[in-house]
């Protein structure tokens, strides 16, 4: 039996099925208020998308698109919370969903898109390189704010 896969915008009613699969990304991480998730959901050029097998959600990961004034005012993109099922890895879901956010910033009218990863896995690495990314085109530094 085939199960019908399909790619949508994630909404506020999606909101359980997503952290249930963020926890395939980062099992220690508490979960939002929900005043967070009503704020998230409502920023303008924030879109999440879940990849479905049946009602099932089992990849997601979310795009930013930046307005920007160099490069002729176009605008750009960063992925970020790029997760797929455990159970469903290895499937090209995480493949599909980076597709798609891509396309919806070239769609947006992005010139770039970033995407950045805490994994130091190399295979994790081999995996952006094989969606289109150059893991050697730029550096990215991070940040992090104290606990206090």
């Amino acid at each position: 039996m085939t199960i019908a896969v399909a790619i949508r915008d994630l909404g506020a009613g999606d909101v359980g099925a997503l952290l249930a699969l963020y926890q395939h990304l980062n099992a220690v991480d508490a979960p939002p208020p929900e005043e967070a998730v009503r704020a998230v959901f409502a920023f303008p050029g924030l879109r999440h998308f879940g990849l479905f097998a049946g009602d099932a959600l089992i990849a997601s990961c979310n795009l930013a698109v930046i307005p920007n004034l160099t490069r002729g005012g176009r605008s750009y993109g960063v992925i970020e919370n790029v997760v797929t099922h455990a159970g469903h890895r290895g499937q090209s879901h995480g493949q599909a969903i980076i597709w798609h956010a891509i396309e919806q910033a070239w769609a947006g009218g992005c010139y770039k898109v970033v995407l950045t990863t805490s994994r130091k896995d190399p295979a994790v690495w081999a995996f952006y390189e094989r969606c289109g990314f150059d893991g050697a085109d730029k550096r990215a530094f991070v940040i992090r704010r104290p606990v206090v």
